[in-house]
């Protein structure tokens, strides 16, 4: 759908479902959308990002198709969110990348793990792809210390300023001039978004193959809380060198590995888990990008902890120094389509709840 089209077509639906109400005790989306009416583009790309794609809207609605009406509240608002990530890419040259997520995600990885390779020839030698590297830095006998703080750095440095772009025009956008950034809505924000409330869909849980079930709400808590746990672990381990000057790779009940651990298997499981849900459910109620962007991201999510954890158990054999290298080349590919793939849905998403605890509140 063009972007017209689109906003037309929300317009529709929503003055439908204004019209119900039936839906409206589900989510945030309903009772936001009554305050916005008429929906502008605006609108529609504030609407979609609240929206939490539970699609109970969709199993319980009696318009849904081959009915005239043809309501399908899901499937509009992640066609909105895919148009989304698009419009705030940045930079915008590189907005095309939304279009093809797969590719993308699957290039950033092999260009990554092609620089590696070459900077690990030129720098260390090959041979240390495959020969055993054990005692403190063996990490840093495959690449110098400096190097990886540097390309980490730099990789970080790019993913938040190209995201923190995007979600400033985002926000000024769709708070439509208003300030709507307070310590309450601030606040009510944090706890829906820590709750995942809206992943309830007015329930126990959300629509997937069983419908009204917990699991998709306990896979997401997962991958949150394991990129938690990892960022943790990274930044203990920073301290242990940098402070205590011990170096890597640290012991097995070590605070860095516990946490790297714990949050590896906790981000391969959710993100297994969130791939079987959506193989395993309905595709009507979805936009075709959207699925991909999920795949993308959530393929690339499994890649990083599961390059991660095999690294650990391998990390003694001939295998550390390959291992090494993927498990950075994926981190590094997840850098890099950051800015251009489902990663900033949960930025444009908080935002979203702030600006709708700001309007309910008022």
């Amino acid at each position: 759908m063009r972007e017209l089209d689109l906003t037309a077509e929300l317009q529709r639906q929503l003055g439908v479902c204004n019209a119900c109400r039936y839906c409206e005790g589900f989510c945030a989306t309903f009772s936001a959308a009554q305050l916005r009416a008429p929906v502008t583009s605006a609108d529609v790309t504030y609407l979609a990002n609240l929206c939490h794609d539970c699609r109970m809207c969709y199993d319980a609605c009696m318009f849904v198709p081959p009915h005239e009406f043809a309501i399908n509240i899901p499937a509009a608002m992640s066609s909105a969110r895919a148009r989304t990530y698009e419009q705030y890419a940045v930079p915008h040259a590189f907005a095309n990348a939304v279009r093809a997520p797969i590719a993308g995600a699957v290039l950033g990885v092999a260009i990554s793990l092609a620089v590696l390779l070459l900077a690990v020839a030129l720098i260390s030698g090959p041979q240390v792809l495959w020969t055993p590297l054990r005692g403190p830095g063996a990490f840093y006998r495959v690449l110098p210390y400096g190097l990886l703080v540097a390309a980490a750095l730099g990789l970080a440095i790019y993913g938040i300023v190209c995201v923190a772009a995007g979600a400033a025009r985002f926000a000024r956008d769709i708070g439509r001039g208003e300030r709507f950034v307070t310590p309450r809505s601030l606040g009510v924000a944090l706890r829906q978004a820590l709750a995942l409330t809206y992943l309830k869909g007015g329930g126990v849980g959300c629509y997937d193959v069983t419908r009204h079930s917990g699991r998709r709400r306990t896979f997401h808590a997962l991958v949150f809380w394991g990129v938690v746990a990892d960022l943790a672990s990274t930044t203990s381990a920073a301290i242990a060198q940098d402070f205590l000057h011990v170096l890597p790779p640290y012991p097995l009940l070590s605070i860095p590995v516990l946490l790297g651990t714990s949050g590896g298997i906790a981000l391969a499981l959710g993100a297994a888990g969130l791939l079987a849900v959506k193989r395993a459910g309905d595709a009507r109620p979805t936009d075709g990008r959207m699925l991909a962007l999920d795949y993308a991201f959530l393929g690339l999510l499994e890649a990083v902890a599961l390059s991660g954890l095999a690294l650990l158990v391998f990390r003694s054999t001939a295998a550390m120094g390959s291992l090494l290298a993927f498990h950075l080349a994926c981190v590094a590919g997840a850098f890099v389509t950051a800015p251009y793939g489902k990663f900033v849905h949960f930025v444009y998403r908080s935002i979203a709840l702030v600006v709708n605890a700001h309007e309910q509140g008022s």
